[in-house]
């Protein structure tokens, strides 16, 4: 239980959610983990508030009646230790000293979920000083003995390259959003989480999803340093999504995928990726689409016909939802300006 771990968050214009998630990483009982927040290109003064929060000038904010309140509150002691560094340096590792408790990486672009995520795992391979990298999403939040459990898992299981966590809804922690991973239809080109809106007494056993789990969610992922370095890096090929099954279908002839059902992760789901609906670059379900696309393509291109025509009649749909929900808004405000001038 004495492997160091690098704990690696990408952060995108989500400052508030990744102090949080900061402030619970940093309640861990793991005895040996440093941190990596990739910062891409936020547009939000990301970096600068999440150093402030380092530096003890500023808090994260949590309801006090919220059920996650506890795992980021009280503050933890400040100022931490960090360091600030932007792509070039971060990734030949900054060598020389051992790493500070908080490594800042400016990326320079949005470079997605993938890029943004191998700018830090590049920097943790250069430095060559770990045994596990933990990649965790910036909008969730984890119990004290969730990494614990993790390395214990992966240590009774040699032969695993990826291990997932048990993983509720951060609004509902009765609920299940996935335990671990998902499974997949490659006809269809489309991913279930395993035990999705379950409630948590009912999650189904270890065993179990280890034997059902086809990839392991990117929300919480432990990968250990040989998977590193003899599958690679995460495809950058995806900007969003299939980022993860894209990871471990490379790695299937290779390495197990296992499962750690007492490491408890709350997620925020649809948190993150819902920044991009607001953003100037295609929105979050078009990058879906075109994912299931470039997936099926490298893994099973025989199914390719019949995705691309599921993905023509989503978009169609989606396309008519759209022109639908504005026209019942159009409506909506001349209705409302009608009764302003009575």
């Amino acid at each position: 239980m004495k492997k160091c771990v690098y704990i690696l968050i990408l952060n995108w214009n989500g400052w508030g959610d990744t102090i949080e998630c900061l402030e619970s990483v940093f309640r861990l009982d793991y005895p040996d983990f440093r941190v990596i927040v990739c910062d891409n290109a936020s547009s939000d003064g990301s970096l600068e508030k999440i150093r402030a929060w380092a530096e003890g000038r500023l808090d994260a904010y949590v309801p006090p009646d919220h059920p996650m309140h506890d795992l980021s509150f009280p503050p933890v002691a400040k100022p931490l230790d960090y360091a600030i560094y932007d792509r070039s340096m971060a990734e030949s590792g900054c060598t020389g000293s051992a790493g500070p408790a908080i490594t800042l990486i400016r990326t320079g672009a949005n470079l997605g979920f993938a890029g943004g995520n191998n700018v830090g795992l590049r920097y943790a391979l250069a430095r060559d000083d770990f045994d596990y990298i933990w990649l965790l999403n910036n909008d969730t939040v984890v119990m004290p003995d969730a990494l614990s459990q993790m390395v214990q898992r992966m240590t009774e299981r040699p032969d695993a390259g990826i291990c997932g966590s048990l993983m509720p809804y951060y609004d509902a922690p009765d609920v299940i959003w996935t335990t671990g991973g998902g499974t997949f239809n490659r006809w269809l080109a489309k991913t279930h989480s395993i035990d999705n809106r379950q409630p948590l007494a009912a999650a189904s056993p270890r065993e179990v999803v280890e034997q059902r789990m086809k990839y392991v969610v990117g929300a919480s992922m432990l990968v250990s340093r040989a998977f590193l370095r003899n599958i690679g890096l995460m495809c950058e090929d995806y900007f969003l999504y299939f980022e993860e099954p894209d990871w471990s279908f490379r790695s299937r002839k290779k390495y197990a995928l296992a499962y750690a059902d007492r490491s408890v992760v709350y997620h925020k789901v649809g948190i993150s990726t819902s920044r991009h609906d607001k953003g100037p670059d295609r929105s979050a379900e078009s990058y879906f689409f075109r994912s299931q696309i470039l997936f099926t393509a490298k893994f099973f291109p025989l199914a390719l016909p019949l995705v691309v025509l599921r993905v023509m009649v989503n978009r169609l749909k989606s396309t008519c939802r759209r022109m639908i929900c504005r026209r019942r808004q159009r409506v909506t405000a001349q209705e409302v300006s009608r009764c302003g001038s009575c």
